[in-house]
């Protein structure tokens, strides 16, 4: 079986959710929980994680505990009477518990292709940003759509690329808090989750150009 190392993502953090249920496929049961991931700055990211019941179970993971989890950030759709909406997980494929959680504790590499026409836009406070949605082949005929967000002077460079256009991106996620106007009066708070993008390549058949924050 091909071994596909174009999703790679290396979380290290705190558990500040109980293990529970979330799906089951080919008689095996996976379970879901939130990982809070420290940044550089005293914010932090809190990051939903996917996992196979027998490394949670093996380890007895619960709330308060650091852990270190290798896997792939990978997306689905979750179906419902009001539409459907782009879900995003980091897909464990191997957790072990650690002590330091602020030793370079969120990364990842995505090599993809640019499925929706970037969109770059200024910041109220003039600053530079590009949403760009990556589409990231996964085995079996899948594949995985990532949004992503570039800066500065990469966000003006991505805002000019093409649909099909094959990207290798080098980053972090990130989680954001909204609110979503329900009503005239009402607003819900909801999560975004994407890719902030530290290091960007676009590949050609024979060269590749390198843009870099």
């Amino acid at each position: 079986m091909e071994i596909l190392l174009n999703n790679e993502v290396m979380l290290k953090g705190t558990v500040v959710s109980e293990i529970e249920y979330s799906h089951e496929i080919y008689s095996e049961t996976f379970n879901k929980f939130v990982l809070r991931v420290p940044r550089l700055s005293e914010n932090y990211d809190e990051v939903i994680i996917t996992a196979s019941e027998r490394l949670t179970d093996t380890l007895n993971i619960g709330v308060g505990e650091n852990i270190r989890i290798e896997g792939q950030f990978r997306s689905y759709n979750n179906y419902t009477d009001t539409g459907n909406k782009l879900v995003l997980t980091v897909f464990a494929k191997s957790i072990e518990q650690c002590e330091d959680i602020n030793d370079e504790p969120n990364s990842i590499y995505l090599n993809g292709y640019i499925c929706k026409e970037p969109v770059y836009r200024t910041t109220p406070f003039g600053r530079e940003i590009c949403d760009v949605l990556i589409a990231v082949n996964r085995q079996y005929g899948k594949s995985d759509y990532i949004p992503c967000i570039t800066w500065g002077r990469n966000a003006k460079f991505t805002g000019g690329l093409e649909v099909g256009t094959n990207m290798k991106i080098w980053g972090r996620i990130q989680s954001r808090n909204y609110k979503k106007r329900v009503t005239e009066e009402e607003y819900i708070e909801k999560t975004a989750y994407e890719v902030s993008v530290t290091k960007m390549e676009i590949v050609h058949k024979e060269t590749a150009e390198m843009q870099s924050v």
